[in-house]
This record gives C-alpha cells, sequence and structure tokens, in this order.
C-alpha cells in the first residue's frame, strides 16, 4: 500500500461530534492553514480506543499553542459518538472530549487514508498534515497496540522546527536539543559533538 506522506491528504467532508457536543458537517480543508493531527481508532465503546481519545484530549492545549487542529475518526455514528461522549469515563465511556470526533460510517475516509481493514474497521492510523494540506508524518498501529501522544506533540515541534530554521531533527530530538545541517559539511558540527571525542 502507497504511502501518503509527501502528497495532498485526501479531502473529505462528514458530520462530526464537535467539542462543545453540537453536530456539525466538517471539511479537512476547512482546517488550511492549520496543522492537523488526524487520527483514526476502530470502534466506539471499546477498550484502548477510549485510552487515547482521553489522553489526546487532555493534551488538547498543547496542541492548540501549536496551531494544530485535533480531529479523531471511527466507522461509527456521529449519534454513536454522541452516546460516548454521554457516558462516563468510569463505565467505558469517554465524556466531554475538546475536539471534533468524525463519523466515518460509509468507510470512505478510513479507506482514502489506508488504514481500513477488511474486517471493516480501521487500524489505528495518525497523520500530521501540514499548513498546505499536505501529509508530513504517517504512523499506523495494529489494533492493540495504544499511540503515544506526546510522540505525535514532538514530532508536530520536529516539523515546525525545520520549517522555522530548515535544520533537520536527528533521532530521538525533542525541543531544545541539537538539530543538524541537511548537507555533508554543516552535518560536521552535530556529529562531531555527538559522537566525537569530546562529546
Amino acid at each position: 500500500m502507497a504511502h501518503l506522506v509527501q502528497t495532498e491528504a485526501p479531502d473529505f467532508a462528514a458530520q462530526a461530534v464537535m467539542a462543545d457536543g453540537s453536530f456539525k458537517e466538517v471539511k479537512l480543508s476547512d482546517y488550511r492553514g492549520k496543522y492537523v493531527v488526524l487520527f483514526f481508532y476502530p470502534l466506539d465503546f471499546t477498550f484502548v480506543c477510549p485510552t487515547e481519545i482521553i489522553a489526546f484530549s487532555e493534551a488538547v492545549e498543547e496542541f492548540e499553542k501549536r496551531n494544530v487542529q485535533l480531529l479523531g475518526c471511527s466507522i461509527d455514528s456521529q449519534y454513536s459518538h454522541f452516546a460516548w461522549r454521554n457516558t462516563p469515563r468510569e463505565a467505558g465511556g469517554i465524556g466531554a472530549i475538546k475536539y471534533p470526533l468524525i463519523a466515518d460510517l460509509d468507510k470512505k475516509i478510513a479507506d482514502s487514508f489506508g488504514v481500513l481493514l477488511a474486517g471493516g474497521v480501521a487500524l489505528r492510523g495518525l497523520f500530521l498534515i501540514d499548513k498546505d494540506g499536505v501529509v508530513r508524518h504517517e504512523l499506523i498501529n495494529d489494533l492493540p497496540l495504544g499511540r503515544n501522544v506526546d510522540e505525535a506533540i514532538r514530532v508536530v515541534d520536529a516539523l515546525q522546527f525545520h520549517e522555522e530554521h530548515g535544520e533537520v531533527c536527528p533521532a530521538n530530538w525533542k525541543a531544545g536539543s541539537k538539530s543538524m545541517k541537511a548537507d555533508p559539511e554543516g552535518s560536521k558540527e552535530f556529529f562531531n559533538s555527538t559522537y566525537g571525542s569530546g562529546a
């Protein structure tokens, strides 16, 4: 299956339950000019899924500080999303969530992003889309493997750092750590300070 990185994210229009609990049609293209973290999860009223949805909601301010719109998506209807929001967390619900949950009942969105399984649910796909609508990062986990919200934030930071400074971000880079120039001469400074005898 082809990856989406470096290509324009497939646009869509779909019903969603918004942060205030209302129903609204959203389009991915509505968010041009912002970064978007779009993540898919298999089903409402399941087990790993609420932990991810809640964890992203608890970090929503960190994403907003970075001009990032979070969007969650599954093949459930907006009515199922709404019922799940109105189920207490201690009973397996998600409670009030601070970003939209998109209804992909016809499964076209999951299919267009390459995460739809033959059984009809989506893998745990996560896509970082830049301000121009281009996919810059994708991560796809199998169903039992929950994602790391801090890693999603780290990748946003790396992309924004690169866009601002033109340098690239090495392994385990995080905001405030060393970056490198992406050329043979300029990268020597990083390699010498990281791997040299004085490191």
